[in-house]
């Protein structure tokens, strides 16, 4: 194949070139305090955006991956918050155990309710979905005020999130809504500062998933 400049890749062969760049985010992110649940969450996120500042500032609450994988086997429906997420996510596997993934953002209800509350789109497709979908898994990579909103219906005792994926990207609020989440004693995946966005949080998805499908073939303990 000519590719028309002097470089030519190491390889072209898809699941060689991931097994690589596995290898390499293994050797360059050296010693770490994840756990072996942890780990694949965090290489999945090193492997979609390339910041190991981003993955070094990963934070789990005791048990996140097991209520993931949990919740996938379940067949517990996954809420996204933007459309972005919900096109990133590997369906198939969701799908294979009865799940489904769910996005309210544009859905004329949430839109004509924000207009006339004059709030965001976010924070009522939040109230949507905590409404309908009790045990899911909220995936939040965009919105602080979804994340703000779904932290003040847990403590309200008016969400039971199976797992909260909340890692939005941004400056206003961002950083604060993840410290936020940091703070309740829920099942959560979440990082510290501002980055973040649908790219990260779409790559735990689907590590998640990776991960139910193991357990479900009997490769995982």
């Amino acid at each position: 194949m000519d590719f028309g400049t002097e470089f030519r890749p190491v390889t072209v062969q898809p699941q060689e070139i991931e097994s690589l760049s596995f290898q390499m985010i293994t050797e360059e992110l050296g010693e770490h305090s994840f756990s072996s649940l942890e780990y694949p969450v965090v290489q999945r996120v090193l492997h979609a955006s390339a910041d190991f500042e981003l993955g070094r500032s990963l934070v789990f609450h005791d048990g996140a991956v097991e209520a993931g994988i949990s919740a996938i086997l379940q067949g517990k429906p996954i809420i996204a918050d933007v459309r972005m997420v919900e096109a990133g996510i590997a369906k198939e596997r969701i799908q294979r155990y009865g799940g489904e993934v769910r996005v309210h953002i544009s859905d004329p209800d949430v839109i004509a309710e924000a207009k006339a509350l004059g709030t965001t789109r976010a924070i009522i497709a939040t109230r949507k979905a905590c409404a309908q979908a009790p045990g899911g898994i909220y995936v939040i990579g965009n919105a602080p005020t979804a994340l703000l909103e779904l932290i003040r219906l847990v403590k309200e005792g008016l969400a039971q999130p199976g797992l909260v994926i909340g890692m939005p990207v941004g400056f206003v609020s961002a950083a604060e809504s993840k410290e936020e989440l940091r703070k309740l004693d829920i099942p959560y995946i979440t990082n510290i500062g501002r980055k973040g966005g649908s790219t990260v949080v779409v790559a735990a998805v689907n590590a998640l998933s990776l991960l139910a499908v193991r357990r479900a073939e009997g490769e995982l303990g």
